[in-house]
């Protein structure tokens, strides 16, 4: 058995934190029945609950060590903690004068929430533990229904690094190549996505009168026991807003199914039916500010315009403009330049899967390297000149024919790592397997990161790594407030 790496801390938030106190903890033997200890610890919030002298007492062995090792904020550190994986470590960080306590037992990468041991917490924070590099990887909590509160509203929304799903009404019982999502839109709002990837078919294309449109994926409807529609999937997202109004939504709105209906047909139903309160939707041709954007959806089109809209706005056009959506591929901008796309999604065999992960680790480097013109800050006169782009990137991929590619076995795979990536490697230097060195370390925004799966069994690891990558952007608006 090799030896496991020593401990290594990474501190991805805006306070400096410093480890007090190691303890250790050693399982006591299996129980009759083959149910060992280390099982139980699966469950990371019920070790946090347990006391030093309870876990003592269910140890073979205890003993305790006070050090002082402190990280810096967004600062990676290797200790020379030895982690043994037959046993479980108890850390004691001190931030700013409190004490918060985190358990790491073996084979567990779920994030937990820091368990705060001092009266009146000022802060919390989660960690994700990733055993197969003892590393830790440690974020200012967020409230995942309400995240965007913490930020000013003058940020454009491309600044930001935004969670979002792949064909995200795809959670219902259907074809397993167009099953996408384990869980509901309104689940997913609730648990910090903010960006939705919706299709949707006109049920009656000739007739201008009806407002229905069926939610698709390609050729497919998204379930089997009946159709479903864009119309309650609209009341779920406004339910969202009402109940979270320092929240947005970002909608990719395309044209897909069966039938001759044309995207001109889509664009007149949607504005004659559906986007007729300014208050709830955004349908400028630009990226908002998050104040602009609040308790609203902003709409991406994906599709052509009917004629009769191309003078919306003064003429600059009726919603984001993505059009020249650029199909498959690794690195690819639409042609208003506000859109930067990695959506390579045609893999032939699991081996591509690697290529795909590559794929998304380059793009996840291409936004972090951005540093944005903030409103208040030195560079504010040139904010606009230096507009930034959406950068889209899709971790979503299928092959419909190769059980081993659809979007859940994919997912499987790719999830994890991009987790593992954005905890040890995101926006770090080249030297640790970051950014390429030309890039140089920005803002370590992830842009809009597109997945599927996210939620399955109760997992949202990889969304609060995304909306944790704010931290930086946050601490820079801080700085810059007189």
């Amino acid at each position: 058995m090799s030896i496991p790496p020593p401990l290594t801390i990474r501190n991805l938030t805006s306070t400096p934190t410093e480890l007090r106190l190691v303890e250790r903890y050693a399982p006591p033997p299996q129980s009759d029945n083959g149910a060992s200890f280390l099982n139980i610890t699966r469950s990371l919030s019920s070790l946090l609950k347990t006391s030093s002298s309870e876990l003592a007492a269910i140890s073979e062995s205890f003993n305790a060590k006070d050090v002082s090792i402190t990280v810096g904020q967004f600062e990676t550190k290797t200790t020379d903690i030895q982690v043994n994986a037959q046993e479980i470590l108890r850390l004691t960080f001190e931030n700013n004068g409190q004490r918060y306590r985190l358990d790491t037992p073996p084979q567990s990468s779920k994030s937990t929430v820091l368990t705060p041991l001092s009266p009146n917490p000022q802060a919390e924070y989660t960690a994700v533990y990733l055993p197969a590099h003892s590393h830790i990887a440690i974020f200012s909590s967020a409230n995942l229904a309400s995240w965007m509160a913490q930020l000013k509203d003058e940020l454009p929304l491309s600044v930001l690094s935004i969670p979002g799903t792949h064909n995200s009404p795809t959670h219902y019982t259907a074809l397993p190549s167009v099953r996408c999502q384990a869980v509901s839109v309104l689940k997913q709002l609730e648990n910090g996505v903010r960006f939705l990837d919706i299709r949707v078919q006109p049920e009656y294309p000739e007739d201008p009168s009806k407002a229905g449109l069926l939610l698709v994926h390609s050729a497919f409807p998204i379930s089997l026991t009946g159709n479903k529609y864009f119309a309650k999937l609209v009341d779920d997202i406004r339910s969202f807003l009402d109940a979270n109004p320092s929240e947005t939504v970002i909608m990719s709105l395309k044209r897909e199914g069966i039938g001759r209906s044309t995207d001109q047909q889509l664009s007149r139903i949607l504005r004659d039916h559906y986007m007729t309160d300014a208050n709830f939707w955004f349908t400028e041709n630009r990226i908002p500010t998050l104040g602009e954007a609040r308790k609203k959806i902003i709409v991406i089109r994906r599709f052509v315009l009917d004629d009769a809209l191309k003078g919306e706005n003064d003429g600059a056009g009726w919603c984001i403009d993505a059009e020249s959506w650029p199909d498959n591929c690794a690195d690819g901008t639409c042609s208003s330049g506000e859109i930067r796309v990695q959506d390579f999604y045609e893999v032939e065999e699991t081996i591509n899967i690697d290529q795909k992960i590559t794929f998304s680790e380059a793009q996840l480097g291409r936004a972090a390297a951005c540093v944005a013109a903030l409103p208040e800050g030195p560079n504010a006169a040139s904010a606009a000149a230096a507009r930034q782009p959406f950068f889209f990137n899709f971790l979503s991929a299928a092959n419909f024919f190769r059980p081993g590619c659809w979007p859940d076995r994919i997912a499987a795979r790719v999830n994890p790592h991009i987790v593992d990536f954005l905890c040890r490697k995101h926006n770090e230097p080249s030297a640790t397997g970051g950014p390429a060195e030309h890039m140089g370390i920005g803002d370590g925004s992830t842009g809009i990161v597109v997945c599927d799966w996210v939620g399955n069994r109760g997992d949202w690891d990889l969304v609060r790594c995304i909306v944790g990558m704010n931290a930086k952007l946050e601490m820079r608006e801080k700085r810059t407030q007189p």
